[in-house]
Order: C-alpha cells, then structure tokens, then sequence
C-alpha cells in the first residue's frame, strides 16, 4: 500500500512511516521545506513530497497515486487561536478536498488527540461516545477537525483516533519531565494525585496501521491508549526508578505558579513572535485532574492491542535519550 503521512518529521508521524516501511508499505511523507527530513531519509521506502497542509497544490501533488492517508500533521503551540484553527482545521479540510479526488482511496485516518473531548469529570475513562467539551484553543481546533472528517464520510472511508499524551524515543514533550527528574527534581502538578491516561509511540503507530484496513472502524472515532489509569506521582517515581537517580526535591507546584510562569511565557513569545507551550490555555489543560479514556471499543474494531505500558515505556525511553546523547 503507498500511504501518504503527514507530520511524519513530528514524534508519532516519524513512528508510523517507520513501522509501515517495516511492513513493507511505501510512504509519501508530506514535508516543510524548512523541516529536519534527516530521520525520515534514512528510512527504506519513504519518499518526501514538500509542502504543507495548508497548501492545497502541493497536497494535491503529494496524494497522487496514494491508496491511504494518516492525516497525523498538527499544532499543539501556536500564537492564537486563530493559528491552531489554520492548520488543524482548516489544513484538514485541504487534505480532504484532495482525498476526494482520489478514485478508491482505502481509508483517511485522522489522529485527533483527547483534548478534543476534554478531561474527565468524575475520574472514570471516558468513552468515544461522550460528548466533547474541550478546554483548550488546540481541543476546540483538533474537534473541529474531526467534526469536517466526520462531515465526509458518506464520500470518504474515514476513521478519527484520539490519542492521550504520546511518549516514547524521540518525543521533545515528555522529555522535559524525563529531564527534571534526572536533574533528582520530582515537579508535581498541585498535590501530584491527577491521573492520566498515556500511549507509547510505537502502539500509537500501529493503531493508526491498523485503522487502514479495518472496515468495522470505518465512520467512527476511537480513543488510543495503554488500557490503565496512572496517578502522576507514580508515573514520575517510575522515571526515577528507570533513571536509578533518587530525586532531592520533590515538590508539588500550585497552580498560580504555572499560571504566573504561562503570563511570562506568552509575554516572551509575543516579543520574539514564537509560539510557546506554556500559556494560560495550557494552564487550564493542566489544571484538570483527569485525563483518562477508554479503548475498549478501539480493540474490539481495530484487532489491536498496546504491548508497552508506563513502567516498560519509561525504561524504553530512558534508554533511548541516554544512546543519543540526550540523558547523561
């Protein structure tokens, strides 16, 4: 199968067009110009066609001859509101007027993420049935993406998966918690009792894979996870064990410190005109105690099921910064 990835020189994109060139597919990875493609031209089978989402001509370009899509290309920092709807949404909407002009396109899977829905309000897994209620501008930008996939699958095989915090070799997000706790600093969100769901990068990978060719899925939405709840402190004390490094500080943060550290964030970003992961619509995201979801569904439809969960994924992890120089 010839599959068109984009955001395949991000984290989980990089992951996917690795595992479908190990299963033997040929993959068109859609690209900036101004990306780092060094990863991904090491890769047998992969062939980078630049451009970008919001770039209907060279979107167009890329899908030719294509016989599936992992739409997996995002924002999750940007200046405004505004920025995260160009590319989210809007850039969505470009890829689908493409997808239609391909004669018997296989399947559109479009990775979403659960800040779509929203935090759980009583600590249980969320369903993919529940009704969405972002908190953040990238939650709102990513449902509204979902909601014009959706909007088309009368003309399109498409399939929308939600992943929760993806981790795992060469993922620059969570490395930063990996990071503090090697410097023996343990950084609690308030009390460190919040709970989350999470996803290692190669079982996000195979999901999206398997969504290709899975007709039970076809029209639906699902949640991706490691099928366990983890009480933050635990999940940091798990990094500590990994890294054999016992932490001097452990502390929990308040939330008016994160709000205070965001208003600094976004004041240097405005003045260098970047965008910043640290905001006030973050802090919100933070400030939620549960991030927790079910797959049971996405199982049962997609024949799939995560082999790494926290404790094994950490000890991957840890093992993968310290070989490339990034984990003394």
């Amino acid at each position: 199968m010839r599959v068109l990835v984009t955001g395949a020189t991000g984290f989980l994109g990089s992951h996917i067009a690795e595992m479908l060139g190990q299963e033997g597919h040929s993959v068109v990875a859609l690209a900036r110009r101004t990306s780092n493609t060094k990863f991904l031209s090491s890769l047998r089978g992969v062939e980078i066609a630049y451009g970008a989402v919001e770039d209907a001509k060279s979107v167009r370009a890329a899908m030719k001859g294509v016989d599936a899509v992992i739409h997996a290309a995002g924002l999750v920092k940007a200046r405004n509101e505004q920025e995260f709807f160009t590319i989210n949404a809007d850039g969505t909407t470009v890829l689908l007027d493409a997808a239609k002009e391909i004669p018997d396109l296989k399947r559109f899977v479009f990775v979403s993420s659960l800040a779509a829905v929203g935090p759980s309000d009583d600590g249980k897994p969320v369903p993919s049935t529940c009704s969405p209620r972002p908190v953040t501008h990238y939650g709102r930008s990513k449902l509204e993406g979902e909601r014009r996939v959706l909007a088309e699958k009368d003309k399109l095989p498409v399939v929308v998966l939600r992943p929760p915090m993806i981790y795992g070799p060469r993922d620059q997000e969570s490395f930063a918690f990996f990071q503090s706790v090697s410097r023996r600093v343990l950084p609690y969100l308030g009390d460190g009792k919040n709970t989350m769901s999470v996803i290692y990068a190669t079982d996000a990978a195979s999901a999206c894979i398997n969504a290709l060719d899975r007709e039970a899925a076809v029209g639906n939405t699902y949640f991706i996870d490691d099928g366990e709840v983890y009480v933050w402190k635990d999940m940091l004390a798990e990094i500590e064990r990994a890294l054999a490094r016992p932490a001097f500080l452990r502390m929990g943060v308040p939330f008016s410190v994160f709000k205070a550290a965001a208003l600094a964030s976004e004041l240097g970003g405005r003045l260098t005109g970047k965008a910043v992961m640290l905001t006030r619509d973050k802090v919100k995201e933070l400030s939620a105690p549960h991030w927790v979801c079910d797959s049971s569904d996405t199982r049962r439809d997609l024949g799939w099921a995560p082999k790494v969960q926290w404790p094994e994924g950490v000890r991957r992890s840890v093992e993968w910064y310290r070989a490339n120089g990034w984990l003394s």
